[in-house]
């Protein structure tokens, strides 16, 4: 699998689909999936999506937009900020979160950043430059009609499916 970071981009309306890109970043297909590190449902579609990109031969690749429910999930946004100051390290720290959802405070998210090596902060004012980014991602989201998470978009339009393995190779067309 390859993962590829650039810098912080696109548009309020449109998703920036070179940033934080999970499998081939030439894939002729597209998924872009809004999420929240403090999500549950986004933490049990983890796997299944990462699956997908992986057991899709170079087919698919997935996005992840931040799309933080800050008033459900109060870790939500320090999270994001703390993937976005990972910078090329995003997957590795995303994955982390999603395993420790029960435990996202500035401390933990420090002690996960440290645990892969990221030396840079991840948490207090520093992170701040990224907040743009989130901010976009949100709107983007909005744009879209997103209101939950996760939720898959597939050529610019909602995946209304399960986030299943078998349900969504057969709503992309793959065969397995």
């Amino acid at each position: 699998m390859t993962q590829t970071q650039t810098p912080p981009g696109g548009t309020a309306g449109a998703p920036d689909l070179d940033r934080h890109v999970r499998g081939d970043v030439a894939a002729p297909i597209t998924v872009v999936e809004y999420g929240d590190l403090e999500c549950p449902y986004c933490a049990a579609a983890a796997p299944v999506l990462t699956r997908l990109v992986d057991e899709s031969d170079g087919a698919v690749r997935l996005v992840f937009r931040h799309f933080p429910l800050f008033t459900k999930h109060p870790f939500a946004l320090t999270a994001a900020l703390a993937t976005e100051a990972a910078g090329d390290r995003f997957w590795d720290l995303h994955d982390v979160l999603f395993r420790h959802q029960d435990r996202l405070t500035d401390p933990d998210l420090e002690a996960y950043a440290a645990d892969l090596g990221i030396t840079g902060p991840v948490t207090g004012a520093a992170v701040q430059v990224h907040r743009g980014a989130v901010e976009a991602d949100y709107r983007s989201g909005g744009g879209h009609g997103v209101r939950g998470t996760p939720t898959l978009l597939v050529d610019g339009r909602i995946y209304r499916g399960r986030v299943e393995l078998a349900e969504l190779r057969a709503a992309l067309g793959l065969h397995r």
